[in-house]
């Protein structure tokens, strides 16, 4: 961390400025939640014309994914080290985002907890103010009720398209995933667009 994390952390105040933050003017994509960074460091190989923000408030999981990234070299590969939801309502503005990327993320499992889960009316609408036209939601889980809340949370909203089943080919198959998959659970796939 004390030696990586200097150069892939992005200013810690100020709104985003991709030229700013990243040297250059490149589409930009959120991961909320990155965990180890498997899939944000997969993302950032194979998509070197986009920088890829990874947000993870886990610091073991940030910097496995540094680790994991200084042997391939990677420039686009950015840190927020903490809470998304900061981030996002106070530092990312409207319409900057060309992806966000919800993978796995904590289901909270029990209903009592359900308004803890990441995917609600306001993060739903907060995602579709700061995706770019076009842009997509991404978000995975292995959870079915997590998946039942999600096609729940999106068709009350009605501000999305909504599709599933389709799989990222970049993503590896790693941690939860490959956790819920070893357990015979089935991955449920969102990809999910501003309704026009």
């Amino acid at each position: 961390m004390e030696r990586l994390l200097p150069r892939h952390q992005v200013p810690q105040e100020g709104m985003l400025d991709a030229q700013a933050w990243f040297g250059r003017t490149a589409p930009v994509v959120l991961e909320i939640g990155s965990g180890h960074g498997a899939a944000a460091v997969a993302y950032a190989a194979g998509h070197p014309e986009h920088d890829l923000l990874a947000v993870e408030v886990h610091v073991p999981g940030v910097a496995r994914m540094l680790a994991a990234a200084e042997p391939l070299g990677l420039t686009n590969l950015w840190v927020e080290r903490g809470d998304a939801m900061p981030l996002l309502t106070e530092r990312v503005p409207s319409g900057s985002l060309a992806a966000v990327h919800l993978f796995f993320p904590d289901p909270w499992p029990k209903g009592k907890h359900a308004k803890r889960r990441f995917v609600q009316q306001h993060t739903l609408s907060l995602l579709a103010d700061r995706l770019a036209p076009g842009g997509v939601l991404r978000i995975a889980t292995d959870h079915a009720v997590y998946a039942a809340h999600v096609r729940e949370q999106v068709a009350h909203h009605g501000g999305w398209d909504l599709v599933e089943g389709e799989r990222p080919d970049w993503r590896p198959k790693d941690g939860f995933e490959a956790k819920g998959l070893a357990a015979g659970r089935t991955v449920a796939e969102f990809a999910l667009t501003r309704s026009r």
